[in-house]
């Protein structure tokens, strides 16, 4: 009775206590903070939506300087008079730099612009993106083309400018960030969603790899996780999103830019690596864990043990839209049936009428 007692004793406390300081031991990269204030921070897309909610919360938390990079010279003029209002930043502490991230010249151009006779970028955030959801077979290939080249290519031109200069900056011991606007279609992937899944499913690698290469100048990296969110562009992707797509999304909601600005900066604050913006978004960051680093010896001791219990979740979700699409496509296939169907009946019918 006393060996049971303490082979269950053994189970319960002490393994999960010897894994927990094991994990501790091994989780990378160290956790830290990468402070906002007094800092320069550089973001890209933003004139608008989830990057003018993330330029105004530094400008609101002490920031030195706020850059939004852009294609649209008014918006980008509109985007920095709301910052200006909204937190009182005087006009030499907020920059507008015009450039479109597919010309690497002037990314490189404009962010030494953005640096000249002031602090070096402290924090990046690659915040650009386009997104056009449609069938493989349906889309362009220059639209494929279109949404690889700004939101994977596009992010590596940014690193390749700023980083020189992040290395260099004014006080190295204190964390510096280069954070990637990835996308719940970066977790998993989504029918309708092809090329912008391998658009953001790429930042992924490209922020694994790039965090080694990085942590021993201090610089931390985060790949942010956002669902659908509330932002001009969300109305032009419904446009366009197959009815499928429109299904399987309908379980999820659309959330409000400030709030997954907010999620990002805090997660950036917190030198993580994984930056999930909702309940969902956090289910998928443990199923999709891998050997991806981990600041977090606590949130990697969950994915150890959840790890099991999750993948079953995703399969039933994975068996839930597999059915969707095919209840679909079969239901579309009984349409175009009866249709042709009543098209050769009234043809027969007209025939005898004629006859």
């Amino acid at each position: 009775m006393a060996s049971s007692f303490f082979l269950l004793l053994m189970l319960l406390v002490v393994a999960p206590l010897a894994l927990l300081l094991f994990l501790r031991l091994i989780a990378r990269p160290r956790l830290t903070k990468v402070p906002i204030k007094g800092r320069h921070v550089l973001i890209s897309g933003g004139s608008s939506g989830i990057g003018l909610a993330m330029a105004e919360l530094a400008a609101m938390e002490g920031a030195s300087c706020v850059s939004i990079l852009a294609r649209d010279p008014r918006k980008l003029e509109d985007a920095k008079c709301q910052i200006q209002l909204s937190t009182g930043l005087p006009d030499d502490r907020v920059r507008v730099l015009i450039a479109d991230v597919r010309d690497f010249e002037g990314v490189k151009r404009v962010v030494e612009e953005a640096s000249a006779g002031g602090p070096p970028v402290d924090v990046l955030v690659c915040n650009q993106g386009v997104f056009v959801p449609q069938e493989l077979e349906s889309q362009e290939m220059d639209t494929a083309k279109y949404m690889v080249d700004i939101n994977l290519i596009g992010t590596l031109h940014l690193i390749k400018a700023v980083l020189p200069q992040m290395k260099h900056r004014d006080d190295p011991s204190t964390p510096a960030s280069i954070a990637l606007m990835s996308s719940q279609a970066g977790q998993v992937g989504i029918y309708g969603y092809v090329a912008y899944s391998a658009s953001k499913f790429g930042l992924r690698g490209l922020g694994e790899a790039l965090q080694q290469e990085v942590i021993v100048d201090n610089i931390r990296v985060s790949l942010i996780f956002p669902p659908e969110t509330q932002t001009p562009g969300l109305l032009e992707e419904n446009k366009t999103k197959p009815e499928i797509t429109k299904i399987i999304a309908a379980s999820s909601y659309a959330m409000e830019a400030k709030e997954v600005a907010r999620k990002a900066l805090d997660g950036i604050k917190a030198g993580r690596f994984i930056v999930t913006c909702n309940f969902e978004g956090f289910m998928l960051s443990i199923a999709t864990a891998g050997v991806s680093p981990q600041t977090s010896y606590g949130m990697a001791f969950i994915e150890v043990v959840a790890a099991g219990f999750i993948r079953v979740v995703g399969l039933c979700f994975l068996w839930n839209w597999f059915g969707i699409a095919e209840r679909w496509h079969a239901e579309r296939k009984n349409r175009v049936c009866f249709c042709h169907s009543l098209v050769i009946f009234h043809a027969f019918i007209e025939g005898g009428v004629i006859a």
